[in-house]
């Protein structure tokens, strides 16, 4: 069994504390949370506290919590296990810990009230000894099955690139959402085509899959466009646009 203390009370944090109560081969002895409401639900399973003096020794402390918090809360943790934090961003220097380190990254957008399924996410690991690596292999195949060995350089690149797929992409959603509202037309039209878009970049590439009017040239229609948007969509139309018209390496 490997033994398992998470440092964090978001969702990140909650979501791991469901996937590692429900395996057969981690034990999940502790979750230390700053505000120990965030993880109330899970009282009756797990020992919860908001004292980092208090933490069990474990094989594996897992950091979850916000970049700008790594460094301070990993200076505090001293034990002979290893110490992970969960950012897509965060070099492995910001542990501050005087023992061993690593990163366990899950490439996944965690809200509170949404299922995941672990199986689909990509668990992407970097320590600074292959037995630690193999370690949070284990502890990755515990709960899921797709691993990558990516290193801090890579990581902070696969962090940008989801955050073009991901955020800013939700952030396209919403602008969508605005303009259906502005109109009366509901939103869920849409769902079928966001649906085929992301499931058809899975058989083809992001720019084989490229319509619409930009990809076409269609000067007439994306003139239309631009009078139905506000001065910002706008701004952010035209942009897109020129993207899709002139970026052969974008």
């Amino acid at each position: 069994m490997i033994r398992v203390v998470i440092i964090g009370g978001g969702n990140v944090a909650n979501h791991l504390i469901q996937a590692f109560l429900h395996s057969k081969t981690v034990q999940l002895l502790q979750v230390y949370a700053r505000n120990t409401e965030q993880v109330a639900l899970f009282s009756h399973q797990i020992s919860i506290i908001n004292n980092l003096t208090f933490l069990e020794e474990a094989d594996v402390y897992i950091i979850a919590v916000s970049d700008n918090a790594i460094s301070d809360v990993s200076s505090k943790i001293h034990t002979s296990g290893l110490v992970v934090h969960t950012s897509g961003s965060a070099s492995m220097a910001s542990l501050k810990n005087k023992g061993r380190k690593g990163i366990f990254y899950m490439l996944q957008s965690f809200s509170k009230n949404k299922k995941v399924n672990f199986d689909e996410i990509p668990f992407c690991l970097e320590a600074e000894n292959s037995e630690d690596v193999k370690l949070l292999e284990q502890l990755s195949l515990a709960i899921g099955k797709k691993v990558y060995h990516i290193n801090s350089e890579q990581r902070r690149c696969l962090h940008v690139a989801a955050v073009f797929v991901n955020n800013f992409t939700n952030h396209l959603y919403a602008i969508g959402n605005d303009i259906c509202d502005q109109h009366h037309v509901p939103f869920e039209i849409l769902h079928p085509l966001i649906k085929e878009t992301a499931l058809k970049i899975q058989e083809l590439s992001p720019k084989e899959a490229q319509t619409g009017p930009a990809k076409r040239r269609d000067t007439e229609t994306i003139k239309n466009h631009l009078d139905l948007l506000t001065t910002k969509q706008q701004e952010i139309y035209k942009l897109l646009t020129d993207s899709i018209i002139h970026g052969e390496k974008l």
